[in-house]
């Protein structure tokens, strides 16, 4: 198979591996309904630059770094808990504001850049080493489309394929919902703001839930 044509099954690998409805989905949701398009697809351009990312670090086989991310996946998990948890009472307490389709270098305050917009869900997308292990588990199900002698073109044709999936995936998302913007009143905002930050509140708490079980589970092992 040419290299270039590897961009096609990434495109697939990078829709998919996005669009399981999760915290981010809700977090891009919420700010495409309340602010408009491009709020919400700048917000979905962070979580593709994570999946980018775990692609890469799969697809150039960079197992240090793959290995090390893994000897810390409690602590980024803990730290994705808290996030989620953050990111959930500030949306159940965010006041609706009016309906306007917010400029690329505002968010949700008005004063944050672009740059932080991107940075809240690339965080969230990186603090969960299960897309690096769903990323792993991909590719090596696909291996034998590189051929006998997989090359670094061909990973970075791959890689370049699951961000432009994924990016997709945002953007379909957010055209979406953004349609649905400018039908929306305060009243709506408000039930937004409110069910999907306990929404994206109990994704937290469920990390941190079964991160406190896995903790006593081995304490309990290590007291028999």
């Amino acid at each position: 198979m040419n290299d270039i044509l590897l961009i096609i099954p990434g495109v697939v690998i990078g829709f998919i591996v996005a669009f399981p409805i999760g915290p981010v989905n809700l977090i891009c949701i919420r700010r495409t309904l309340q602010f408009g398009f491009w709020t919400g697809f700048i917000s979905g351009l962070g979580a593709a630059l994570g999946d980018g990312l775990y692609a890469a670090i799969t697809g150039f086989g960079l197992t240090a770094v793959s290995q090390l991310i893994q000897g810390f996946s409690t602590i980024l998990q803990l730290v994705g808990g808290i996030l989620l948890l953050s990111f959930g009472i500030h949306t159940y307490n965010a006041k609706p504001v009016p309906r306007v389709d917010v400029k690329l270098s505002a968010t949700e305050n008005g004063k944050s850049t672009v740059a932080r917009t991107i940075a809240s869900t690339f965080a969230l997308t990186i603090s969960n080493p299960a897309t690096l292990m769903g990323f792993t588990a991909i590719f090596a199900g696909l291996g034998g489309l590189a051929g006998d002698k997989p090359s670094f073109l061909a990973a970075a044709f791959v890689v370049s394929g699951v961000f432009a999936g994924s990016t997709l995936w945002w953007l379909t998302l957010t055209t979406v919902v953004g349609l649905l913007h400018a039908r929306i009143d305060e009243w709506v905002v408000r039930v937004i703001n409110k069910v999907s930050g306990l929404l994206v509140a109990a994704f937290g708490l469920t990390v941190l839930g079964h991160l406190l079980i896995e903790y006593l589970l081995k304490k309990q092992g290590h007291f028999w």
